[in-house]
């Protein structure tokens, strides 16, 4: 029988796996923006991996809270497994918790963790109501913070067959001339994505705007033309 869930036995399974010396190197590949504990992607993952199956889920009510809890420790593997919660109790989440979503985006904000929590969670809950789900990730588009910016041109990576490519064509423009390398790039990915769907899309979206040579070399770089 699994236990109540408990944010705090997370926090010591972690502690006990601390290693100082691994930190070093990890916080210096991430600019240094961060500290971390120094638990690398395979003991972290096999870790949470332990601790959901020896642990209850928190109530659907308490998702916000609970996982505001992880994230907001000062480690970048806290963001992590702050992330990992969320994706695994996405299917509780509607659009109610776009607010949300969008404080954890410009929250310790870097590609690592938006580019976790855009095509999974995110996208995930904007298909849930795709009408209005639309029309918040527009806003997002249109917002100040870049990073907002990114999960918007994102949260339809995963989409395939169903992507809304009136959407993507409309928050691509909205950001063609940006000169942030995180918006380019971004760009480029996303198309890059759905040309695995329909590559003759892509190559003519590409040919008939103008976007800026980073973004235009992403998304054909898998191109055979």
């Amino acid at each position: 029988m699994k236990k109540t869930w408990d944010h705090k036995a997370l926090i010591q399974k972690f502690e006990a796996h601390r290693n100082e010396e691994l930190a070093i190197p990890m916080a210096a590949y991430m600019r240094n923006q961060f500290d971390f504990l120094g638990i690398k992607t395979p003991l972290r993952k096999a870790l949470l991996k332990e601790f959901f199956s020896e642990y209850e889920l928190p109530e659907p009510e308490c998702i916000a809270e609970e996982v505001w809890k992880i994230y907001g420790l000062p480690e970048r593997e806290y963001q992590y497994a702050a992330i990992a919660l969320l994706e695994k109790m996405k299917k509780e989440l509607n659009l109610e918790v776009l607010p949300f979503l969008r404080q954890l985006i410009e929250t310790k904000s870097w590609w690592d963790s938006v580019d976790s929590i855009a095509p999974r969670t995110l996208g995930y809950v904007i298909q849930t109501e795709r009408t209005a789900g639309i029309k918040a990730m527009i806003e997002w588009s249109l917002a100040p913070n870049m990073w907002t910016n990114r999960a918007a041109i994102l949260h339809q990576l995963k989409y395939k067959q169903q992507t809304d490519t009136t959407v993507l064509s409309m928050i691509i423009l909205q950001h063609a001339a940006s000169p942030e390398f995180f918006i380019q790039k971004s760009i480029g990915w996303a198309l890059r994505e759905y040309a695995k769907t329909d590559a003759e899309w892509v190559r003519s979206f590409v040919t008939k705007h103008a976007l800026m040579p980073l973004s235009k070399r992403e998304a054909l770089k898998n191109s055979k033309t």
